[in-house]
């Protein structure tokens, strides 16, 4: 295989990367100038070398603890859980949480084999011994990320007097009625508030 066909493969399966994808992001590089793509080239090394998951949350950072477990300012009393570290930003952007976070890294999954023994729950159980009182739920809201709310509900309910939220869903700001679907027109009902 050629170094070209090399990179098309290997750009090639990367998440929501096709074939037309890479072959049009190799042919850029190619164009780019070498710097560029050396540049490009380092930042993945870089990548690959120094981030590590966070011994505290399962963050993904360049620092263990990560930024937000080290963050003395942070309400550690309330812990927000989500599937993936990529979850965090998307959080973080909306400036509505100033709690510390629990990245499971994954999802319920049975039928891809993804068990409650291939999530990061047992970290999640020890830090309730650290004065939580309060776990938000952020799982997405596909099928196995509701399964996945339903069982760390039902585990952490079990506990004793701990907090347990899920956040609210609905429709989206600047988003249509008639191009919502039903789901989330129910959630949006459900969900609804005083005004």
């Amino acid at each position: 295989m050629n170094a070209i066909e090399s990179l098309v493969a290997e750009l090639g399966r990367l998440p929501g990367v096709g074939r037309k994808t890479a072959q049009r992001l190799t042919y850029f590089l190619l164009k780019s100038s070498r710097e560029d793509a050396r540049r490009l080239a380092r930042a993945i090394e870089r990548v690959a070398d120094e981030v590590r998951v966070c011994g505290g949350c399962g963050n993904l950072s360049d620092l263990d603890p990560c930024e937000y477990c080290r963050n003395p300012r942070r309400d550690r009393a309330t812990v927000c859980v989500v599937e993936e570290a990529s979850d965090i930003p998307a959080i973080e952007k909306s400036g509505n949480f100033g709690g510390m976070y629990h990245v499971l890294g994954g999802r319920l999954s049975p039928l891809d084999g993804v068990g409650p023994d291939d999530l990061n729950v047992r970290t999640l159980l020890e830090r309730l011994r650290d004065g939580v009182r309060e776990v938000i739920i952020a799982t997405n809201p596909s099928v196995e990320g509701e399964a996945t709310a339903t069982y760390l509900h039902r585990l952490l309910a079990s506990t004793g007097e701990l907090r347990v939220t899920r956040l609210a869903r609905g429709l989206p700001v600047g988003g249509d009625l008639e191009y919502a679907d039903g789901v989330t027109i129910a959630e949006a009902f459900s969900g609804r508030r005083e005004m």
